[in-house]
């Protein structure tokens, strides 16, 4: 499950495995950053989730490789919530490098998405996070590279995409396109 920072797609996540657990289908929910953050934090590389991003690619590169291993190694129904990319003070970053795509293998990417004005709203009203804030146009921007990127991540692993708006005032109808997918 993956999309830019503020369309809330944790929030999508959370809503659809509460709905498949109802059902009896349980999921175990992976977040890549944190797996990365965690790993970063033991190294004494970052003391905040955000300065992640802003790391030497070297060492972004070692925290995904690391993640993508360990998240691999997981059993059963898995759903990893991440980023496609990761906008860098470099540029994009790929958020599934081939080596990440080749140790998970998906069956499918959903990119979670909404209008960019939306998403700016929910980034300067979200306290719990060091973001920078970017105009609209940004965000339009980030969102049409991951959709890009999310083709070419389909074209190394033969997996699906799937896209679904969390448009405000309609979180129940993202979780529930959510919930058919994974179910």
């Amino acid at each position: 499950i993956t999309g830019v920072p503020g369309v809330w797609k944790t929030t999508v996540v959370t809503g659809a495995l509460k709905r498949l657990e109802e059902e009896g289908i349980s999921y175990k929910s992976l977040n890549f950053g944190t797996y990365m953050f965690e790993t970063a934090q033991k190294q004494g590389q970052v003391t905040d989730r955000d300065e992640m991003r802003k790391m030497p690619r070297d060492a972004q590169k070692s925290l995904q490789q690391a993640a993508a291993q360990a998240m691999a190694r997981e059993e059963g129904n898995i759903l990893i919530d991440t980023h496609a990319s990761v906008k860098t003070p470099k540029g994009f970053m790929a958020g599934l490098p081939e080596w990440v795509l080749r140790e998970l293998q998906p069956d499918t990417i959903v990119l979670v998405e909404t209008d960019e004005d939306q998403i700016l709203l929910r980034r300067m009203s979200d306290e719990t996070r060091t973001r920078d804030m970017e105009g609209v146009r940004a965000i339009a921007d980030h969102q049409q590279f991951n959709r890009s990127i999310a083709a070419s991540y389909s074209m190394l692993t033969g997996c699906t995409i799937k896209y679904i708006i969390n448009a405000d005032f309609l979180l129940d109808r993202a979780v529930e396109e959510l919930a058919a997918v994974l179910g």
